[in-house]
């Protein structure tokens, strides 16, 4: 059976995923809110601003109407950044389909979604939907993550997802939905909270492994053993984080959406946030910026998106929050905030006994 399918975010992920379920058969209709990218996508089968070389399936098309692609579907995957998340659910929430429950509505947002002063805790990307949603979704969302850059989901490499929802029946739907894409393995899982933190703090770890994975071309001391230790250490890391979130499964974090994704952001060359750390030691990328806020206030200067440097800002006022102890993602911190230098905070981090 073909479902409609409505994609809010025209960015890699959500181009890739898109076509990908459109090849499985689905009606699939992205927004984007850049004219060109609509434009590339409907007449050239190509996203050529965020997923430029990958020929897209043609069936697929893309609106600027965001209220059209929330209309008269089945499934609505959001792919909106963090930050304008709640914003962007605004303009389509009173859709009939959406205001009335009978979508099922899920999201490829990675991050924290700040609060609403300088004083609240940063809130979950479920959380932060269903506040913005009618009541009617309240704990039925659902989560999607898992090792999947978005030029190999394009190019038809086997990727395995995790469709987390508190709603069974929909973590399930979802599920089912993805697996009618050719090379993508889908499974439920219904611990959403430790679900969204594997997805938002391996970043942070990448940025960290990025760095060392700089350092090592030249110094005596970091190496594969080096990288392989920093990898183990941050996943205790995030699980530990994801406990004091509320996490329920253990199983979350060694499984795909855990030491999976961890692994492959980490170890790609597709990775952004690998990247970042990469260019922080070889670019000097931290010397036009002031301090994390700075970085934060004025990222399109990096020219792509790291995610891991706007999360490790909330990780960090959660570690103060909860009175945790994550050494890598302080360290990060730290950092990032240009209270220490790179290869001294990573000599210290890693030495620490």
């Amino acid at each position: 059976m073909a479902f409609n399918v409505g994609i809010i975010g025209a960015g890699a992920w959500g181009t890739a995923l898109g076509t990908a379920l459109a090849k499985g058969g689905q009606k699939v209709e992205l927004w984007a809110l850049e004219d060109d990218v609509a434009d590339s996508i409907n007449s050239c089968h190509e996203n050529k601003r965020y997923l430029p070389g990958y020929a897209l399936e043609p069936s697929m098309t893309c609106t600027t109407d965001i209220k059209k692609a929330a209309a008269g579907k089945d499934f609505l995957i959001l792919g909106s950044p963090s930050l304008f998340l709640a914003s962007t659910i605004a303009k389509f929430s009173d859709v009939p389909n959406i205001a009335d429950g009978s979508t099922i509505i899920g999201s490829l947002t990675k991050g924290f979604v700040p609060g609403t002063s300088a004083d609240d805790s940063p809130a979950l990307v479920l959380e932060t939907m269903e506040k913005a949603l009618p009541d009617c979704y309240k704990d039925s969302t659902v989560y999607i993550a898992g090792p999947s850059h978005a030029e190999e989901v394009a190019s038809g490499k086997i990727t395995g997802l995790i469709s987390a929802s508190q709603h069974h029946r929909n973590a399930v739907k979802m599920r089912d939905l993805l697996r009618t894409a050719p090379n993508l393995m889908a499974y439920a899982s219904f611990d959403t909270i430790g679900v969204q933190i594997c997805a938002a703090v391996k970043n942070v770890i990448a940025v960290v492994y990025g760095a060392m994975d700089a350092l090592a071309e030249t110094s005596e001391i970091f190496g594969d053993n080096t990288e392989s230790l920093l990898m183990a250490a941050g996943l205790n890391e995030i699980q530990k984080l994801g406990f004091a979130m509320g996490a329920t499964h253990a199983a979350t974090f060694t499984s795909i959406s855990g030491v999976g994704d961890l692994d492959v952001t980490c170890k790609s060359k597709f990775g952004r946030n690998r990247r970042f750390g990469q260019d922080i030691i070889k670019n000097g990328m931290l010397d036009q910026f002031k301090d994390l806020d700075d970085l934060i206030a004025n990222v399109k200067k990096v020219g792509y998106l790291p995610e891991g440097a706007i999360a490790c800002k909330y990780v960090h006022q959660i570690i103060e929050e909860k009175n945790l102890k994550l050494p890598i993602c302080s360290a990060l911190y730290s950092v990032l905030n240009k209270e220490s230098e790179p290869l001294e905070c990573l000599k210290s981090l890693i030495m620490f006994k």
